[in-house]
């Protein structure tokens, strides 16, 4: 009869516990399962009479630390099984509860042996199921983290290449204007700037830059020496070479990237133009090597 009440009583998953990485059951539940007369005493007085059976691996005492991180919550019911006092518990495990069995004499010894067996096997397949779970819940995530950087990388470069692929239509004079300095703005050693047209609107757009600015324009525009001479005097930055081979606008930064511009930078807005990033390795190389040859020969 007292065997029936157990079973409808204790559920022995509920009371096997985690110790360092290890499944435990207490030896005052192991006393309750298996109804010692004398409790806890006959648990350990068979351990004792045959600690050959018994390595540090199948059943220890818990030391105090142990003992605090275990009991906190089932304080009230151990020391009750305990006589109302506290006592750091001996526990065991899966092996010990078999070799426990195995000395105890108790009627209900062998049946509460199997059911405690089938309980920590169970354990062991919840565990593994909710590491497995986790597994793959961890999968999942990185699976999903991966697209969304994925997809963040796509918007990225749409966004980028939006911005450096843009047409203006007529009476964008600010809105072109300011895209035009900003490109500038982007350069951090050198800013190329090929404009045949060029004038002072040129210089008024680098004063703030801090990279070295080499202007390729024609003879005789409306950019004049003296124009150039005095803002050398001033910022220091400008370097201009007279050239007559370019028809198309060209802004290259920092011999990496080249925005093709479909005006001259004073007439920016004043007609439909768009401004496009070359994307073309070979013509972008060809294009830096052609200004890198104009600049020798300057020199």
């Amino acid at each position: 009869m007292n065997e029936v009440v157990e079973k409808e009583i204790i559920n022995i998953e509920d009371i096997i516990y985690e110790i360092n990485g290890k499944q435990v059951m207490l030896d005052s539940d192991l006393a309750r399962l298996y109804q010692c007369k004398n409790g806890t005493k006959e648990i350990n007085q068979g351990v004792s009479r045959n600690m050959e059976k018994f390595p540090d691996r199948y059943s220890w005492i818990l030391n105090d630390e142990e003992s605090k991180n275990l009991l906190v919550t089932i304080c009230d019911q151990k020391k009750e099984m305990r006589g109302g006092r506290f006592k750091n518990p001996r526990v065991f495990t899966e092996q010990g509860v078999a070799m426990l069995s195995t000395i105890l004499k108790s009627k209900v010894a062998v049946q509460t042996s199997i059911r405690i067996m089938d309980a920590f096997v169970e354990m062991r397949h919840y565990i593994t199921n909710k590491e497995y779970r986790l597994l793959n819940i961890e999968a999942k995530i990185v699976e999903h983290d991966s697209e969304i950087k994925l997809l963040q990388e796509s918007f990225q470069k749409f966004e980028e290449k939006k911005k450096v692929n843009e047409i203006y239509y007529k009476g964008q004079i600010y809105d072109a204007y300011s895209k035009i300095k900003d490109i500038f703005c982007l350069a951090k050693k050198e800013l190329v700037i090929i404009d045949s047209y060029a004038d002072k609107t040129v210089l008024d757009m680098i004063k703030s830059i801090k990279a070295k600015v080499l202007l390729i324009t024609k003879e005789n525009n409306k950019l004049t020496e003296l124009d150039i001479e005095k803002y050398n005097k001033q910022y220091s930055n400008l370097k201009v070479i007279r050239n007559k081979n370019f028809h198309d606008r060209y802004f290259i930064i920092d011999k990496e990237e080249v925005y093709h511009c479909g005006t001259s930078i004073n007439y920016a807005g004043s007609k439909i133009f768009s401004i496009n990033t070359l994307e073309d390795n070979i013509i972008k190389e060809s294009i830096i090597e052609v200004i890198e040859k104009i600049g020798k020969k300057v020199q």
